[in-house]
């Protein structure tokens, strides 16, 4: 079919990346904020303040 217009696809794809970065935002959020990860971090940031 001649004349048919895809100007919608550039807002799919829009659509989609975004979604994609939101999902990986909150999983890198939820390592970040993890037990673990913010004691390890908390006491690298001792040591190097701390350090002789």
């Amino acid at each position: 079919m001649r004349g048919r217009s895809d100007a919608g696809m550039t807002t799919a794809e829009y659509a989609v990346g975004t979604l994609g970065a939101c999902a990986l935002a909150a999983a890198l959020y939820k390592v970040v904020t993890s037990p673990t990860v913010v004691s390890t971090l908390t006491e690298l940031l001792d040591r190097a303040l701390h350090a002789t």
